[in-house]
């Protein structure tokens, strides 16, 4: 005997062939489901928008979205041109080896 598995639209209830199904992921409410590219159709995009993780000196995150022209007023190009990238050592770290 076998077994066959649907997958189903979470906003519709509706089968979903593999290939139709789209992962929304809810990151500011910690939420994750399934749809089809035509339900969420409606969804207006924001553009010229950038999103940005503040980490506060108590541990707490926040993340935000800003519309790009104010963040610009605020960061220069100069300062994300000497920024650091999200991946990798700070910019001019160097490990020390035997105390150096």
């Amino acid at each position: 005997m076998g077994f066959v598995s649907k997958r189903t639209s979470d906003i519709s209830g509706a089968i979903i062939d593999d290939d139709q199904v789209i992962t929304v992921v809810v990151r500011s409410l910690d939420k994750k489901f399934d749809a089809t590219g035509e339900e969420l159709a409606g969804l207006k995009r924001l553009t010229n928008v950038i999103e940005v993780e503040l980490q506060h000196p108590d541990g707490r995150e926040e993340e935000i979205i800003v519309n790009r022209s104010e963040f610009d007023k605020v960061v220069t190009e100069d300062v994300l041109h000497r920024a650091d990238t999200i991946r990798g050592r700070r910019q001019g770290f160097r490990p020390t080896r035997n105390g150096d």
